[in-house]
């Protein structure tokens, strides 16, 4: 039959559909079209729609293979959605509705579309509509659907929105939802929005083991709001809140939670096991709650060494309840610890209990003087002060002794460190408390001390911030006063030197009082200070009599009292220098006789000048004849000779020039010859047989007989020319003849030669 109409003019296949239908025979009409229509042409879409149709409605099932087989396209899509829906064929009416509320009505009858095939429509609808539909979906049947939907969200959540479908299951506050959708999505996610849903959802859903294992591995989510939100959620299990609390430090929080629900084994576990270094943390807030203290003692020795000391004695410090940890602490000790936070806290309970505890600040090693110092201030201010004394926390002393005016204690502090630096500080101008400790150092500290090395160090201070005023109340207190240092030789010094320096009103009575000093140095300085009358005495005291006498001489200039101090002291030295200093001005005769007196013949060229020049030949004779008995010098017995001639001792020059000496005899008669002292020239001349100044000597003493005599010895033709001149002009002819036959005589004997 079909080759009869193929072979024909065309047919007609709606005619024989037709016919195919019109005798019941509805398997071989779908046959036929099936076969005919394979090209899938335009033109044949009624026969498309036709063939569905009447499989819709009497072979449902071959409708849906036949739409499986997607051989047709050109069919009335919304008139084969409708026969699909009648038929119950959801899935294939979905695919063909075009219109929102037909998918929405169909798309509920999730018992009769297999699920993954109606997540896989969701990926062809656009973001509204599929939101549109997973929330009919829900409105219908939460439990039932939720499945599809959670899975249909989590296969498309790029293109609907990770926001949008958390929106639409909290809509219908789903956690159960929120947890199977957030789960495949967490791991990818740093939103810190998505973690605390998720969070919040397994715990709604009592997924506690996730919730557990989230906030401890998670480092996304909102630690405040999931704090919040677990307290408020008030699990049966704490182990989620305790990794939120301890990961961010609400420990405190951790500890009222804990307490006020009566979950006291996860205080224990949390300190014992999680996190014994927040232990202190946890005291500290089991304090605030008022939690018995036999549980936190408890609580403190099951973690002993693990405890961490330092922030644990804060906690209690700060809530005044440090004598909770006596029995830790001790229990440490004994131990063998050396902890400095185990002997601080433990030196502060003593200080608060008052336990001997000067004796600890002294004997114990280990504790921190600045650390247990701060903490005596408020309590004890002297405890204060042994603690930092024993650690040398200087700034520290310094500033508590100001402040509550323990300047003994400074002082006595200061003394003994003999730290130059420290002493500045103290020493400093702009110090308001400097008064008060120069006070306490004068009257007490260096008074009491026994160690030379503290006193020098304090006065060195004293010098280099340049408080000489104060160095003398200083020294005055530990020289002048009975004290170990009275007698000292530096300090002694020191003080005359100052007060020289700084106040010489005072230094006549140091002198006075005070025997062991450097004399010699003082007394120089006090000469350069022109302190004169205190210069003279420190001579005097250390009997150092020129220097003595030296002041009196050139500083004091006054003679008088030099001379009187010679006489005292009758010290040859001194005799010197007030003999030259009378010889400079001029007091020959008192020189010389304090020469004499001296026995100091070395200035005799001096003398001999001045007394020539002063006229005081009688005490030269004096003094030269001194000198002769120290010195053979040619000039002194030749001046000696001279000084017998002027003062007229001729007897004195004959008997002289008998004595050995080793006078300049010629030059002597010739100066006396010149100084017309004819008669001890002729003494002289006549000892030296020098005939012709005989001669002429006798002539002028008209001695004339006696110049023609030496003459005639003489011999020479000048001197009897000289003679007879001489006698011519004294009228004595006869002798002047004897003079002109010799000089006639003379003048043959030359011819004759």
């Amino acid at each position: 039959m079909m080759s009869q109409m193929e072979g024909g003019c065309p047919l007609d296949y709606n005619t024989i559909t037709d016919l195919f239908l019109q005798r019941n025979m509805i398997r071989e009409a779908t046959a036929f079209l099936l076969d005919v229509l394979k090209p899938n042409l335009e033109e044949h879409a009624f026969l498309q729609t036709k063939v569905l149709e009447i499989n819709l409605v009497t072979y449902p099932n071959v409708a849906d293979a036949i739409l499986a087989n997607g051989m047709f396209s050109h069919y009335d899509r919304p008139r084969i959605a409708q026969l699909c829906e009648k038929a119950g064929l959801y899935l294939r009416a979905l695919q063909h509705y075009a219109e929102l509320p037909d998918i929405k009505r169909v798309i509920v009858n999730t018992h009769a579309i297999e699920p993954q095939a109606l997540v896989e429509f969701f990926g062809t609808l656009s973001k509204e509509w599929a939101l549109e539909c997973m929330k009919d979906l829900l409105l219908v049947n939460l439990r039932g659907n939720l499945q599809i939907v959670v899975q249909a969200a989590k296969e498309y959540c790029e293109q609907l929105g990770v926001d949008a479908c958390i929106k639409l299951f909290e809509q219908f506050k789903s956690y159960e939802g929120l947890y199977f959708f957030l789960g495949s999505y967490l791991s990818s996610s740093e939103d810190p929005d998505i973690h605390f849903k998720y969070i919040e959802s397994a715990a709604r859903t009592g997924q506690i083991k996730e919730v557990e294992r989230v906030t401890r591995e998670s480092n996304f989510y909102d630690a405040e709001k999931t704090k919040n939100f677990l307290m408020e959620a008030k699990l049966p299990d704490a182990r989620p809140l305790i990794n939120v609390c301890d990961r961010f430090g609400f420990v405190p929080d951790l500890t009222h939670y804990l307490y006020t629900n009566n979950m006291l084994r996860y205080i224990e576990g949390y300190v014992q096991k999680v996190n014994p270094g927040n232990a202190p943390l946890v005291v500290g807030q089991l304090l605030d709650d008022e939690c018995p203290e036999d549980f936190i003692k408890g609580l403190i020795l099951s973690v002993r060494s693990l405890l961490p000391v330092e922030p644990l004695v804060d906690e209690c410090e700060k809530r005044n309840r440090l004598r909770l940890l006596t029995q830790f602490l001790e229990h440490l000790v004994s131990e063998g610890s050396q902890d400095v936070h185990v002997h601080n806290a433990l030196g502060k309970i003593i200080i608060d209990s008052n336990n001997n505890p000067e004796h600890f600040l002294t004997t114990n090693p280990f504790y921190d003087s600045r650390v247990v110092g701060k903490y005596c201030e408020k309590r004890d201010p002297t405890l204060a002060v042994v603690a930092y004394r024993r650690g040398q926390c200087d700034e520290e002393l310094i500033n508590v002794t100001n402040k509550n005016s323990l300047f003994k204690l400074q002082a006595r502090y200061v003394v003994e460190r003999m730290d130059g630096d420290l002493w500045d500080k103290v020493l400093q101008p702009d110090n308001e408390y400097r008064r008060q400790f120069i006070d306490q150092v004068v009257s007490t500290a260096l008074p009491e001390s026994k160690s030379p090395e503290q006193v020098s160090a304090a006065v060195k201070a004293f010098m280099t911030a340049d408080l000489p005023h104060e160095l003398i109340e200083l020294l005055e207190k530990i020289v002048l006063q009975n004290s170990a240092f009275s007698g000292n030789f530096n300090l002694q010094n020191l003080l005359i030197l100052t007060a020289i320096k700084a106040d010489s009103s005072r230094v006549m009575d140091y002198v006075n009082r005070l025997d062991n000093f450097d004399g010699p140095a003082v007394g120089e300085v006090a000469v350069e200070a022109q302190l004169y009358e205190e210069a003279f005495a420190i001579f005097k005291k250390f009997n150092l009599n020129v220097q003595a006498v030296d002041v009196l001489l050139d500083n004091i200039r006054s003679i008088e009292r030099a001379e009187e101090f010679a006489f005292r002291v009758e010290e040859d030295a001194v005799w010197s220098q007030v003999a030259k200093a009378q010889l400079r001005e001029g007091l020959v005769s008192e020189a010389i006789e304090s020469f004499i007196r001296a026995d100091d013949v070395t200035h005799f060229l001096d003398v001999i000048r001045a007394a020539e020049e002063a006229n005081v030949y009688h005490d030269l004779v004096k003094y030269l004849l001194m000198v002769r008995q120290k010195a053979r010098e040619p000039k002194v017995d030749s001046e000696l000779i001279f000084a017998y001639a002027k003062i007229d001792r001729l007897s004195d020059i004959e008997e002289f020039i008998l004595m050995p000496n080793v006078a300049n005899l010629q030059n002597v008669g010739d100066r006396l010859y010149d100084e017309e002292l004819y008669e001890a020239a002729k003494i002289i001349y006549a000892f030296i047989s020098n005939w012709a100044k005989l001669a002429v000597t006798l002539v002028k003493l008209k001695q004339f007989q006696g110049a023609v005599d030496a003459a005639r010895k003489a011999n020479s033709a000048k001197t009897w020319k000289e003679v007879c001149f001489a006698c011519v002009d004294a009228e004595e002819f006869r002798l002047a003849q004897i003079c002109g036959l010799n000089i006639i005589i003379q003048r043959l004997m030359t011819w004759r030669k």
